[in-house]
């Protein structure tokens, strides 16, 4: 009887183990979905989430194709940045989604990083500026350091002889193995490298 109870335990804990990664990123995609279709009211369910799509397409596109488009953005842009009070939130939200999906991707140079020498520890992180010279800082680099299961992270400043490039993963897979907290599948990253 004990053994039959074990082997149900087991198999129930295997199924949530199975069924929470699908079942949190699918609830993830709801409240998204969610959300974005609550932006505009009194449409039907789905048609809100195709028309906010459809702008924020329409905008990015007109932003990037055309000189006039280009012009109004810069100017809105310009004037967000020059606000007092909302320059601050603005100018660090817009560079946060610069370093990750803009054109000006930051987060492109994965790094090791030796972060104590007795015992020898090593961290991953992004190389984010390679000269701390202009702040006095010779001989010193900037990395960013993301935290496991979270959007989050913080910059050290060190010397550049403690950093190594990393060259078996490209930033995506870096990325990945330090926000999984190193749980990701090695053998994985390491075919999808190659491949």
């Amino acid at each position: 009887m004990r053994r039959l109870a074990a082997i149900l335990i087991r198999s129930f804990l295997q199924g949530l183990l199975i069924l929470c990664p699908i079942a949190i990123t699918a609830y993830i995609i709801y409240l998204v979905f969610d959300r974005v279709d609550s932006i505009i009211p009194s449409v039907p369910r789905g048609l809100g989430f195709v028309i906010v799509v459809f702008c924020v397409t329409m905008i990015g596109w007109l932003g990037t194709r055309f000189f006039l488009g280009r012009m109004m953005i810069e100017a809105f842009d310009h004037l967000l940045e020059h606000t007092p009070g909302i320059k601050y939130l603005y100018t660090s939200v817009k560079d946060v989604m610069d370093s990750f999906v803009g054109d000006k991707k930051r987060f492109n140079k994965p790094v090791w990083v030796c972060i104590n020498h007795n015992p020898e520890t090593w961290r991953i992180g992004f190389l984010t500026q390679t000269d701390m010279a202009h702040l006095g800082l010779q001989g010193r680099v900037a990395v960013y350091l993301p935290h496991a299961y979270a959007i989050s992270g913080y910059v050290i400043i060190a010397d550049a002889k403690s950093i190594k490039p990393i060259t078996k993963m490209n930033a995506a897979e870096a990325m990945k193995f330090a926000v999984s907290g190193g749980i990701a599948n090695l053998d994985e990253l390491h075919k999808t490298h190659k491949g």
